[in-house]
């Protein structure tokens, strides 16, 4: 079996391609440009995506030594994202599906991150628990099949990948504020500022805005001028940082406690973050579970988590519908709260 993925949910267009359960093309194209506006730009990554996503299909052939009509599903990221950069690898891939007459299956983007941990050679156990950190979501997830997801906890208010964004914006870094705050925090004292962790009635749910308003307070507070010097720059970004990392490691340690899981999956773009991977694998030794950090690659947006969990679904026998609608009908029940 030839199974085709496109991703095209925000600033990245990934086209990949798994034959016979083998990755063969996993191909990213960043939209580096974003940054000199402080953020994504909708419509300038809707006209990015409409430009390489032809090539990026070729190129994934070529390097797979496939031709166009070996493919036998088609599949593509359906939302959660940006409505106009879903709708051009979305529609592209159900059109490439109808002229080839082939099989489309739209997949939901977080859970093509929760599976992304099958995509490194040791794989997750189901039952197991998921913890999907990105810059749009933060989730507290029971895995106990590929078409069985129990939601335990979410955010209340800002993902976590936001918060790292918005941070780095108050400490002058720019944009994407994730790799930038970590690189920072090498040289500061995560011990030096008390940043608060939310403590909430329900065990699993986050919460990052009173975090992030913390620490716009503590800058305002010290440095009314907004002149901070680098080593306070250093210490704020391994503070707030380590204040993030309590705040996941509290809600995983508390579902561990109540849940029989066979392992822990962290998932996401922020799952990038060497201290939360680090602190995750610690977590992991401490209770005696396995421990799934998929690689650099599967981390952020791509399209291999998306081909992966679009042939997972339609070996479950899900089908859908390729007909003129924009966005297909998912199952009911399958994608509730995610």
């Amino acid at each position: 079996m030839n199974v085709l993925g496109v991703e095209s949910s925000c600033d990245e267009t990934s086209v990949a391609i798994i034959s016979n359960d083998e990755l063969k093309a996993n191909l990213i194209s960043s939209q580096d440009f974003h940054s000199k506006y402080g953020g994504v730009v909708p419509e300038l990554s809707s006209r990015a995506h409409l430009q390489i996503v032809t090539p990026l299909v070729k190129n994934a052939l070529e390097k797979s030594k496939l031709k166009l009509e070996d493919i036998d599903i088609v599949c593509a990221t359906a939302g959660p994202g940006l409505i106009g950069a879903l709708l051009v690898g979305l529609t592209f891939a159900k059109g490439l599906a109808f002229s080839l007459g082939k099989i489309f299956i739209p997949v939901n983007h977080i859970e093509g991150h929760i599976y992304s941990g099958f995509l490194m050679e040791e794989k997750p156990e189901f039952p197991y628990l998921a913890v999907v950190v990105s810059g749009g979501h933060t989730l507290l997830l029971l895995v106990r099949s590929f078409t069985e997801i129990i939601r335990l906890g979410s955010t209340v208010d800002d993902a976590a990948g936001e918060a790292f964004d918005k941070v780095a914006k108050m400490l002058g870094m720019g944009y994407p504020g994730g790799p930038k705050i970590q690189k920072a925090s090498l040289n500061g004292d995560r011990n030096k500022i008390d940043f608060p962790v939310a403590d909430l009635k329900d065990p699993y749910n986050f919460s990052f805005s009173g975090l992030k308003t913390a620490v716009l307070r503590y800058i305002q507070k010290n440095f009314p001028d907004k002149n901070i010097p680098e080593v306070e720059i250093n210490n704020i970004a391994a503070s707030f940082q380590y204040a993030v990392i309590r705040a996941l490691i509290k809600n995983t340690s508390k579902a561990l406690e109540n849940y029989e899981v066979s392992s822990i999956s962290l998932v996401g773009g922020v799952a990038a973050n060497s201290e939360i991977r680090k602190s995750f694998i610690d977590l992991a030794e401490k209770k005696g579970k396995k421990i799934i950090i998929p690689a650099l690659e599967f981390c952020g947006d791509n399209a291999a988590m998306i081909a992966f969990t679009g042939q997972k679904l339609f070996e479950a026998g899900k089908r859908y519908r390729n007909d003129y609608a924009p966005f297909p009908a998912l199952p009911e029940g399958l994608y509730s709260g995610l």
